[in-house]
Parts: structure tokens; sequence; C-alpha cells
């Protein structure tokens, strides 16, 4: 069996794409057919015997990383092969072309959000944040007196709702490890799923907006007439000072009539039990791999993050898809570097690629064999030099 990946450009192919992935997916609803929705010169076809049957696409964005710079990233989405062409290699031979573009368009760093644990790690990527789904029963949830003064907030017009929100998520200081631009793409693919359902409020004032919350009713029986089971679930929180964040949590929480909020996804770390006189009236109901890293130009992502001021260790990394990343290199707390010296410790890229962001440590990865240490003290100097104050999150889904 012969497969063939090429750049689909004609508008029917990257439809019949885009059906090839919910087949895929099994249990996602039809997607509406409408244009915006991928990036030109970025969608993959896999062709078996002239059929397309697989697909894997991607968006030009940025990754915040540790220090706060913004590195060139690629988000990867939509992969996915017909079941009749299941386990034949067309994910590999996908995964593996798309690497080696990335590679060539000079992206750092690639992240997508994973249906399948099994699948990436073959491909060099590693689970780098996880994201938590936290409930508040709204009834036992106070506010301490101490939790800060917050701004005006107001609610969007529902058919402005899409104009505002991309221009306030890019003026806004979204700067947290972890975090990703998001391209017009990302939004248009909100707009259509979303539609103007539920509601939108921002914190701030006109021009100045420094966060906003999308949440929407759970619509149960009796609602109206005092059931005890309303519920909100908020798909979409984004603050960024603790102003904005104690503004959205506190609109959250004044609504009567609602008995449990639901966040969907916030950090492992959100502060939101430190807000309430009762940390009881918070559960953490799941935890779950959220964003998996691929580093595509291990010498730009190490070089770009910022590192604690520690004794310096040499790092040797293997990479058995992109060649170039295989090497040796000097981190410490003024920077990295390739050099050629012996090596302290090695990882191969996926190890890497999970304690980038800081959402894992060298010693968890030590534990399980994923890196070997060629001195005593190896693992502890590495640990000591990648450690974050905060734990990584993306917040963004695609």
């Amino acid at each position: 069996m012969t497969i063939d990946i090429d750049v689909l450009s004609e508008e029917a192919d990257i439809r019949a794409a885009q059906r090839i992935f919910r087949t895929a997916m099994v249990g996602l609803p039809p997607a509406p057919e409408s244009d915006g929705l991928n990036e030109p010169g970025r969608t993959l076809g896999a062709r078996v015997d002239g059929e397309l049957v697989g697909t894997a696409n991607s968006y030009t964005s940025r990754l915040v990383v540790p220090g706060g710079d913004r590195i060139p990233h690629a988000a990867v989405t939509h992969v996915g092969v017909l079941p009749t062409h299941a386990r034949r290699g067309v994910v590999t031979a996908l995964l593996r072309r798309q690497l080696s573009d990335l590679a060539a368009r000079g992206e750092a760093v690639a992240t997508l959000r994973a249906s399948q644990g099994g699948i990436y790690d073959r491909f060099g990527y590693a689970v780098a944040s996880s994201a938590a789904r936290v409930e508040i029963d709204r009834g036992r949830a106070r506010l301490r007196d101490t939790v800060p003064p917050s701004g005006p907030v107001r609610f969007l017009d529902p058919g402005r709702m899409w104009d505002s929100l991309p221009t306030i998520y890019a003026t806004a200081d979204v700067s947290w490890p972890g975090a990703i631009d998001r391209p017009s793409y990302w939004w248009r693919m909100q707009e259509l799923f979303s539609g103007t359902t539920g509601y939108t409020v921002v914190h701030g004032s006109p021009g100045s907006e420094d966060g906003f919350a999308r949440y929407h009713p759970i619509h149960a029986p009796g609602w109206a007439r005092g059931s005890s089971e309303r519920v909100v679930v908020v798909d979409d929180l984004v603050a960024t000072t603790p102003r904005s964040y104690a503004g959205l949590i506190r609109h959250l929480l004044a609504a009567d009539v609602v008995d449990r909020i639901v966040l969907a996804a916030v950090a492992p770390d959100d502060p939101l039990r430190h807000l309430l006189t009762d940390e009881r009236a918070i559960t953490v109901t799941d935890v779950r791999d959220e964003t998996w890293l691929r580093l595509i130009d291990v010498p730009v992502a190490l070089s770009r993050r910022t590192y604690r001021d520690a004794g310096p260790i040499v790092l040797a990394v293997d990479d058995d898809l992109l060649t170039a990343n295989t090497g040796t290199y000097r981190i410490a707390g003024d920077g990295a570097r390739r050099v050629d010296l012996p090596a302290d410790l090695t990882a191969d890229v996926a190890a890497l690629a999970a304690v980038y962001l800081g959402g894992s440590t060298w010693r968890q990865l030590a534990s399980a064999g994923r890196v070997t240490g060629h001195r005593p003290g190896a693992i502890d100097a590495a640990d000591s030099l990648f450690v974050t104050v905060a734990r990584p999150f993306s917040g963004t889904w695609f």
C-alpha cells in the first residue's frame, strides 16, 4: 500500500478532510460547511490509491514559555484517519511529514490536544501541562474580605461578541507559561459551534478590558421552580490580573438562582480556593492532560525560555525524527547553547518536552527511566534550573 501525503489546496479537498476528521472521531456532531476554518497551506491530506483517507492540519500561533517570551508555535489539530484505513501507517506518514514541514517553516514548538493518549509519544510529543475541572457549591461559596476589589463587569452584546473577544484576548496581557495565541481560524470555529448561546461578560472599562468569561446554563426540569440542580458551566475564563479574576468570580457567584458552577478548565494551581472562606465549597472533579508539546527546534526552544540561577548542566538530547536536534546543550541560569562536552544527563526529545514548561520534573522522569544521569546530583541540578513558580496552563482547546 502506497501512502501519498500532500498539502490540500482545493476547497473541496479541504472540506472532505474536515469530514474525514469528524468521521474518525465518531462522536462529534457534523461541522457546518464554512470558509475560514483552515489556514491556507497547512492542511495535509493522505491518499491511498488516490482516495483521501486521512488528514492533519495546524495553525500559526505563538506559545508563552517560562520567562514570558512568545516563541513561534504550531497548533496541531484535526488529525484523523478513516476507520477503514486505521493501523496502516497513515497517521505515521501524516505526522512525520507535518514535523518536517513545521521545521521548514521555522516554528520552534508544536502543541496539540490528544483524543487518545497512546499515539503521540512516538512522534516526540509529551504532556507538558494539565487542566483541572472544578465545581463550586455556590450556596456555600463566600469571598474572603481580603479579596481585592474589582473593576466593572458588563455583558457583551451577543451580536458583537465574536468581534470583541479576539481583540480583548490579543491586547490583554495573556502571559502565563503555556498560553498560546488564538488565531482567527480558532475564533471562527468557536463562533460556529457556540454561536450566541449562553452569556459573555468582560472585566474592565471599554477599550482596556483585561478578562472575560463565557458561560451557559445546563437546563434542568424545574429551573424556574426552585430546582436544586441548576448548573452553570464556564466554557472560557481568561483573567490577566488578580482584579479581573476576582471580578469575574464575583460575578459568577452573584447569581442566587444557580446551585453549582462548573469551571470546565482551570490551571491545576488555580487560586480559587484561597478566595473563599470555606475551601470545601470547591471540588476538583477531574485533572487531565491538556498541552501535548513537541520541540521542533531544540536549540531555539531552549534558548528562548529562562532558567533559575543554579549550577549548569550539560544535557544530551536524542531525536530520531528531527535529527538536527540531536546533540548536547549547556543549560545554566544565563541561558542555553549547543556545546561539544560530555553529558551530565541524557533524555529523548519527548522527555525534554515534558519538563520544558515546568509541568513535570526531571526527578519524576528519572523514576520512570526516561532520563539517565551520568554524574551524582545531575537530576537535582536539572530540576533546580527548570523549576517554575506557576504550573503551565493553556486554557485554549483546539
